[in-house]
């Protein structure tokens, strides 16, 4: 069994065990069962980030943040943007793995699903996609900005809705970000609309 059949597990178990509408209403109907796309290993600098952060102190998030920790160098790591989209110290800081999807470890055309990895003191400013997404974050104490509204800290465990093309964008200050993310109906490859500016 590969790296990504364990987290695939420990993800697809996360999601369903939630009790909350809005989540069990997106993952409604999602067949699980995908066959693996096989992808070789690709590390990114922001994970040096991932070693050394402390566990979630809430079971369920702990369980999934220790597979993504233990299976993440076996992972393929990409990032959507450029060095002339947002220069070298974001992109030293960001990136994201595709559990499943159009371009994961595993195909599925009717959903998305991973991890976004975000290092501390970055700002990923407004953007926007059609499809509708959710995060929910497995650190605590990022910043997320929904709509142009001011940003507020969330929390481990929430859940952080995102209709198509609403505008969002989140920062981190001392402490990185590590958040599950879901999308659906839109193009799950689409590069984002950026309608903010990096800082």
């Amino acid at each position: 069994m590969s790296a990504a059949d364990d987290l695939l597990r420990a993800f697809h178990d996360y999601v369903t065990l939630r009790s909350d509408p809005l989540l069990q209403r997106f993952i409604g109907g999602f067949d699980w069962r995908m066959d693996e796309r096989l992808l070789a290993a690709h590390r990114l600098p922001v994970l040096d980030h991932l070693n050394i952060l402390h566990a979630p102190t809430n079971a369920a998030e702990r369980d999934l943040f220790s597979t993504l920790s233990s299976t993440a160098s076996a992972l393929h790591w990409g990032q959507t943007y450029s060095i002339a989209d947002f220069g070298v110290d974001f992109l030293q800081r960001y990136g994201w793995v595709e559990l499943f999807g159009t371009r994961g470890h595993f195909v599925s055309d009717d959903m998305a699903g991973g991890f976004l990895l975000l290092g501390p003191d970055v700002h990923y400013p407004d953007h926007h996609h059609i499809a509708e997404e959710i995060y929910i974050p497995l650190t605590d104490g990022a910043l997320w900005s929904k709509d142009g509204q001011h940003f507020l800290p969330r929390w481990s465990g929430e859940i952080i809705h995102h209709p198509s093309g609403i505008r969002h964008a989140m920062r981190t200050e001392e402490m990185p970000l590590v958040a599950l993310y879901l999308w659906r109906g839109g193009p799950l490859a689409q590069k984002s609309i950026i309608s903010g500016r990096a800082k």
